[in-house]
């Protein structure tokens, strides 16, 4: 146990400890006046003396403890401790003159006197405090049956007690008024506080419920000792200080300790609220229910004892037995027409919550135990295509698919297993059959009902196939439907971590068209679509059923082959370059478009798995082998030779050459606008890095990218390309043009130890660049980069008020996953898609539908190379924001972008015939579909 948890519980036994000692002390001193009481106290003076002002001394503590604790600031009900005290003042007060005359005087108490002026003040503040103590009626006729109800036990006590002793007191007393008078009121005041006490015993309200409890068994205990002493066998022999003193004694003492023990008792449980009842019909409320009808039996044996002794029946026992009849009828007719009231108010609830299931979209379900179906809603029609009553008494198994029936009925066994407080409620999905024999999937929300279960189902088979259609267009290439590179990645990790994981007969091919940039400039994307989607067919139904064929872009392919396990190696390869080879053949074929003849061929690279090889080392191999085929004189198929790596020498040169720049000032950023389509005006700018060795070589991204691996050269390049981003723009920004820029960094250099979070804010801070200023484009992610990791990466830029922009949406990896996941701003459209998407009509409604799940998710979205008007025109009327590209402007340097700064206009075309609207730029088409070049060594 803890420190404070073993404080904590040493100071809850402590105060337990307290209160048991309080409650010995006060059973003591009760037991002891008993006992003094008892036996006389052993004189008579000493007797008078402790029946007097022993009593009054006991009222006086009752209460001065019943102001002190109203004076506390945990006293809820302050009036009615007050009132307490008020009524235990007047039995001080009382006792102490009846002392007087006794003791001081030595004298006989007169009739009447003061005494008796302060004891019938007695039960007036009780019976006013017990009213503030109890719970009080909403409403006029709970206040009617609240009256009623005392009437009813105070006028059965009154004809019950007028016919035993009242009625004898009565006439005893003769022709004097005042006596009698006393003598009745005495009796009569305690017939109201019982009435009170029995009245709101059950109505009393819960807080501080415990000192309530005590405080009406000291004032019940008054009262008993009252009647008692009123009776007309006890009056006339009663003396001050014999035992039935000891009863008032202990009821004093009683209200005393009420308020300071419950405190105690409440401290001692630790504070702990006492556990959860079970449900049932509380006894207090029988009890209540019963209470006018064992008032009437009380006044009813009251009459039958007046009869049984041959007494004749007094007119008070008749006039009070009538009034309790009458209250009786009254109170009945009350509850009769409150019962009415909530009768129409049941039914009004019933038809409102049945309108409600009935019309509801969802189909409502009631199981019991057996997994029979006892209500169905009217709803099943319209779902499911099935009528509510033909599927209620039907087995809930039996419209489950067979496929999910296990895993569902695992799901409700444990959910009823589980309690009802931890899991009320539980969701599943399963198949379900429809009335036409198809299988709808169906989410349901499972809930328990007396026994058996309710399920709360709903379609969802419009989700589901969008989710798999989503699914299906992240993985998969949107012009040719073949794998993607991700896709393709995750089956070539499959082949090496399966069972077959050591077959070195595993291959990967890939495969580039030579003479694809030409169809491209000879007939238009658009034939050079058509020809990838026929070479991607010839691909498909050239491989094996257990390969895969796959498209990496533009004009690469690649196809996974996997072993069959056998053992000759030479065999395999042999094998293996013949498959490779009659592909090569498949897809240098003629090809047919628009009734020309259009041909190309084909280089293909081949890389065998190797024990222990990764799958990008082998992707890399295949790649290898495939640019060697090119280098080579394309059309061929070459198989990846540990010789290759001579390229991969020379390529670390470049490398070399590369980090050397940045050192030295090669490297130069260009900025290429970023234009809204619907007013032409510039939204922001993207910036680019170009670089111009030593020996006047100008490297584009695409080239020195390639080179810039995953180490230090890549991130300290995106380091540079950052602080300039920020500078330039902050200095544009004093200049009077605050545009915000983006910087394309990948997912790998934001996880990046030596890219802390801590850098890009004090960078911003340095330059006092606004919150969105700054857009990072998030690159292609590796497969092996944690989403998880990325998450939390990107939401602590956004703090920084970085925005985020996801590059290369509609081809990129985990496409889908990003979405869901990721917190994106804006959505960059791939290259591949803007460049096809006026010639390819399956192109143009790819790309309108990812720009409608943009629109849909509140992102912005930018179309990258948007090079010619009608691309514009196509793109703003499927709803895209913002375009970049040659239709605007290229990259521009820095004295070139602030002019365009200062003119933020560029023309936006208005109709299809327009000319090209960056006259003088040199057009480029570099997209997706364009030819795989050498890259430079």
């Amino acid at each position: 146990m803890s420190a404070p948890g073993a404080l904590m519980a040493r100071d809850t036994v402590a105060t337990g400890s307290a209160v048991l000692r309080h409650q010995l002390v006060l059973a003591a001193l009760c037991a002891g006046y008993g006992v003094g009481a008892g036996l006389g106290w052993g004189s008579e003076q000493v007797a008078l003396i402790m029946g007097d002002f022993g009593l009054s001394a006991a009222a006086l503590v009752a209460a001065v403890s019943c102001l002190l604790y109203a004076r506390t600031e945990e006293c809820r009900f302050r009036s009615a401790w007050l009132l307490f005290s008020l009524s235990s003042f007047m039995a001080c007060a009382g006792n102490a003159v009846w002392g007087w005359y006794e003791v001081v005087l030595a004298a006989p108490v007169p009739t009447p006197s003061a005494a008796d002026l302060f004891f019938m003040c007695f039960a007036p503040p009780a019976i006013v405090g017990l009213l503030v103590l109890a719970k009080r009626p909403v409403s006029r006729a709970g206040w009617v049956c609240l009256g009623l109800d005392a009437w009813l036990i105070g006028g059965s006590l009154l004809t019950l007690s007028w016919s035993l002793a009242l009625a004898h007191t009565a006439h005893a007393q003769g022709e004097s008024v005042a006596p009698a008078a006393l003598a009745l009121a005495y009796p009569l005041l305690d017939i109201v506080l019982v009435s009170m006490v029995l009245a709101l015993h059950f109505r009393r309200s819960p807080a501080n419920r415990s000192a309530v409890n005590t405080a009406i068994a000291g004032l019940a205990l008054t009262v008993v000792c009252d009647a008692l002493f009123t009776s007309p066998l006890l009056r006339e022999s009663y003396r001050s200080g014999q035992l039935l003193d000891a009863g008032w004694f202990a009821g004093s003492l009683l209200l005393a300790y009420a308020p300071w023990g419950a405190r105690h008792a409440n401290r001692a449980a630790g504070g702990r609220p006492s556990g959860p009842r079970r449900p049932g019909r509380p006894l207090g409320g029988s009890l209540a229910a019963l209470t006018p009808y064992l008032a009437a039996a009380v006044c009813t044996l009251g009459i039958l004892y007046s009869v049984t002794q041959d007494r004749r029946v007094d007119r008070v026992v008749v006039i009070t037995a009538c009034t309790v009849v009458l209250a009786l009828v009254v109170r009945q007719g009350i509850m009769l027409l409150d019962n009415i009231a909530l009768a129409q108010e049941l039914a009004q609830k019933e038809n409102h919550f049945r309108s409600l299931v009935q019309g509801s979209s969802d189909v409502i379900m009631i199981a019991a135990p057996s997994g029979v179906l006892r209500y169905v809603s009217p709803a099943a029609t319209k779902v499911y295509g099935r009528d509510a009553e033909e599927l209620v008494g039907s087995e809930l198994a039996s419209l489950i698919h067979p496929e999910d029936l296990g895993r569902v009925v695992h799901e409700l066994r444990r959910f009823l297993a589980a309690q009802p407080a931890d899991e009320p409620t539980t969701r599943m999905e399963c198949r379900f059959r429809s009335g036409t024999g198809t299988w709808l999937n169906v989410e349901s929300t499972v809930s328990r009902h007396q026994g058996g279960l309710i399920f709360n189902s709903r379609d969802v088979t419009e989700r589901v196939r969008l989710q798999a259609q989503l699914q299906h267009n992240a993985e998969h290439d949107p012009l040719t439907d073949l794998p993607n590179r991700a896709l393709f990645t995750a089956r070539v990790r499959g082949a090496l971590a399966g069972r077959r994981s050591g077959d070195q007969g595993t291959a990967v091919l890939f495969i580039d068209l030579d003479g694809f940039k030409g169809v491209n400039d000879r007939l238009g994307h658009q034939a050079g679509d058509e020809l990838l989607i026929q070479a991607a067919r010839r691909l498909a139904e050239s491989v094996r059923a257990g390969d895969t064929a796959a498209r990496l872009g533009g004009d690469e392919f690649a196809a996974l082959i996997t072993g069959d396990g056998g053992c000759d190696q030479s065999a395999r390869e042999l094998q293996v370059h013949e498959i490779a080879d009659r592909l090569r053949l498949m897809l240098s074929q003629p090809y047919t478009i628009d009734g020309a003849e259009v041909r190309v061929a084909a280089s293909i690279g081949v890389a065998f798995a190797e024990p222990s090889i990764s799958p990008t080392d082998l992707m890399r191999n295949a790649d290898l082998a495939m640019y060697r085929a090119k280098a080579g004189g394309k059309d061929r198929v070459e198989l990846y030779a540990p010789q290759m790596q001579a390229d991969v020498v020379r390529r670390t040169e470049l490398a070399t050459r590369l980090r050397t720049a940045l050192h030295d000032g090669e490297f130069a950023l260009l900025h290429q606008p970023v234009v809204s389509l619907t007013t032409g005006r510039i939204s922001a700018v993207s910036a680019q890095a170009r670089w111009r060795s030593a020996q006047g070589i100008l490297f584009t991204p695409a080239e020195f990218l390639r080179v810039a691996d995953e180490g230090n050269r890549a991130a300290e390049l995106g380091r540079w390309l950052l602080e300039e981003a920020v500078e330039q723009a902050a200095e544009r920004g004093r200049l009077g043009h605050p545009t915000p820029v983006s910087v394309r960094l990948s997912a790998r250099l934001l996880l990046d130890r030596s890219l802390p979070l801590g850098s890009i804010e004090a960078l911003l801070t340095r330059h006092q660049l606004p919150s969105g200023a700054l857009i990072i484009e998030l690159a292609d992610s590796d497969p092996r980069i944690s989403f998880d990791e990325l998450e939390q990466r990107l939401v602590a830029l956004r703090r920084l008020g970085v925005r985020i922009a996801l590059d290369g949406f509609g081809s990129g990896y985990a496409a889908i996953n990003a979405l869901r996941r990721l917190p994106v701003d804006v959505l960059k459209l791939d290259r591949g898609l803007v460049e096809g998407v006026v010639e390819s009509a399956r192109l143009h409604k790819i790309t309108s539908g990812l720009l409608r799940i943009a629109r849909d998710l509140g992102m912005h979205s930018v179309a990258d190379g948007v090079d010619v008007p009608e691309q514009v025109l196509a793109l703003r009327a499927m709803g895209c924001t913002h375009g970049q590209g040659m239709a605007f402007s290229g990259p521009l340097d820095e004295y070139r972008l602030r002019r365009a700064l200062v003119r933020d206009e560029y023309p936006v075309p208005a109709g299809l015939a327009l000319p090209l609207l960056t006259a003088g730029i040199p057009q480029a088409r570099n997209g997706s579909n364009s030819e795989t070049r050498v890259p430079p060594t």
